[in-house]
């Protein structure tokens, strides 16, 4: 059961041994973070159980931090939350009210932060180590009126509420591991180190989670995208529906993923899902993907044959017309020409790439190494095929050309690579990443992965996000056409 702490004048009096001022409600303390040319400050009114926090300081970002944080220190899974408005209208868009979660109270400390900015925007900040530069998943939803941010185990989450009190997650979770104890508590940064800005927060719960088995939990999903040039991540939609796999249309508009059998595409910046007609077909996979033209759509599908199978229908839907005749067979690429599909496939036993015409016809075996090999994917000029194989004892990223020959090692690490997604501009690959302690065979679901990019002119891989994950979360193609971002599903267990 969650012990619930109320800043209310009655509890103050039970929990009274945990706090060292009165004035301060539930709260230990408060000071100001970084050099702010102006001292904050914060006053609780008893009456109605509200903090009012003045805060001064140029930012909270990058590799530091300037606000006023009223504080308590705390240990194991968290939260907090509370109704968040400022006292005076316009000032700087970019102010915020936080709910905010540190390992110290050094400025550059690392952080989660729920963050309510003066326009509307709210976002989940964070900064992973001491001295790391800030990073962000930004909602999207605007100006709500009750926000809570959690800590599970190492992952942080938000949720949000409106006018009908129903917090809601907002979706977009990230992996920051917090040692005992942290802080938790209220901030404000006015993003003008000249001025003060103030903000109430009233109902303030902080609340001491106990763990959930994973057993009792169900998945929400969340559709994002991720920049390159920043890593900043964006929500698309969340739902508490499990969707995975997204594709991004050749015109850069819409994005297209899976969920329980189905089709379905969303505005890439955000809006309401619509179902696209499939058919017969109410097994599809989350191996699917759009033509280089942006015409037809490619699933694989077990409705028929019960075995995954490949077929294509026009891109606004329609009736499959089935590619493949052996089953499983898996899809993964189409050549940047369109007259060739790329798939994993299974014969005799044995998992290797294949390409087949897209109109049906013989399929050409590409690998023949022992052990599994798949994710087949294009290189844009049309030269390579980029695939993951475990033919090394871990799986790593591989490519080889399109007739199958010249096979070379790609990523040469001790974890296990799946799916390596070039960019259109062909200076990329993307893929995800799992942990050592998943079999090099398997990619799983409901695990702790990384997105990560390779320059393939430098080779120098960086991190674009630690998220809960795995299965359905880049399996396929999901680059916009500018190469500037990818879409992908993260997942979190409720």
């Amino acid at each position: 059961m969650k012990k619930l702490i109320k800043t209310s004048l009655l509890f103050l009096t039970i929990i009274s041994c945990s706090t060292k001022s009165p004035s301060l409600g539930v709260f230990e303390n408060h000071s100001d973070i970084g050099k702010v040319k102006h001292a904050g400050n914060v006053v609780y009114n008893e009456s109605d159980d509200s903090y009012t926090i003045s805060g001064g300081g140029t930012n909270m970002w990058y590799a530091n931090d300037e606000l006023h944080y009223v504080w308590k220190k705390m240990s194991g899974d968290v939260s907090i939350a509370a109704d968040i408005n400022f006292v005076s209208k316009g000032g700087d868009p970019h102010r915020k009210a936080c709910l905010i979660i540190r390992q110290s109270l050094d400025s550059s400390a690392a952080y989660a932060d729920a963050a309510v900015h003066g326009d509307g925007l709210t976002s989940i900040q964070y900064r992973e180590k001491l001295g790391g530069n800030t990073s962000e998943v930004q909602s999207n939803i605007s100006a709500p009126k009750r926000v809570r941010l959690e800590k599970e185990g190492d992952y942080i989450s938000m949720s949000v509420s409106f006018n009908d009190g129903v917090l809601k997650s907002s979706g977009g979770t990230f992996k920051l591991p917090f040692k005992e104890p942290f802080y938790v508590g209220l901030g404000v940064c006015s993003h003008n180190n000249d001025t003060i800005e103030k903000a109430v927060f009233s109902n303030v719960i902080i609340e001491k989670l106990d763990p959930k088995p994973d057993s009792l939990k169900t998945v929400e999903s969340t559709l994002e995208t991720i920049p390159i040039s920043s890593f900043d991540r964006r929500v698309v939609f969340h739902t508490r529906n499990h969707i995975e796999a997204p594709n991004w249309t050749p015109d850069g508009k819409t994005l297209i993923y899976n969920s329980n059998g189905l089709l379905y595409k969303i505005p890439a910046e955000g809006g309401i899902p619509e179902l696209i007609p499939t058919d017969f077909a109410k097994k599809i996979n989350n191996d699917h993907g759009i033509s280089p033209d942006g015409k037809t759509i490619v699933i694989s599908d077990g409705t028929e044959t019960g075995s995954s199978t490949i077929y294509t229908l026009p891109i606004e839907g329609g009736t499959p017309k089935k590619v493949t005749t052996l089953t499983p067979s898996y899809w993964h690429g189409w050549s940047p020409d369109g007259e060739t599909l790329a798939y994993c496939a299974s014969r005799n036993g044995n998992y290797d790439i294949y390409t087949i015409p897209v109109g049906g016809g013989k399929e050409t075996r590409l690998t023949t190494a022992e052990g599994l090999d798949d994710g087949p994917d294009y290189s844009p000029d049309g030269k390579y095929i980029y695939f993951n194989s475990e033919r090394t004892g871990t799986m790593q990223i591989w490519r080889m050309k399109v007739d199958g020959s010249n096979e070379e090692q790609i990523t040469t690490d001790d974890l296990n690579d799946w799916f390596a997604h070039p960019s259109p501009d062909g200076k990329y690959i993307a893929y995800i990443t799992f942990e050592k302690d998943v079999p090099a065979g398997l990619h799983p679901p409901n695990k702790d992965v990384m997105l990560r990019l390779m320059n393939l002119e430098t080779k120098e891989i960086r991190v674009m996000a630690k998220l809960f994950g795995g299965q359905g979360t880049i399996n396929v193609p999901s680059w916009s056409p500018d190469s500037s971002r990818l879409a992908f599903v993260s997942y979190r267990l409720k």
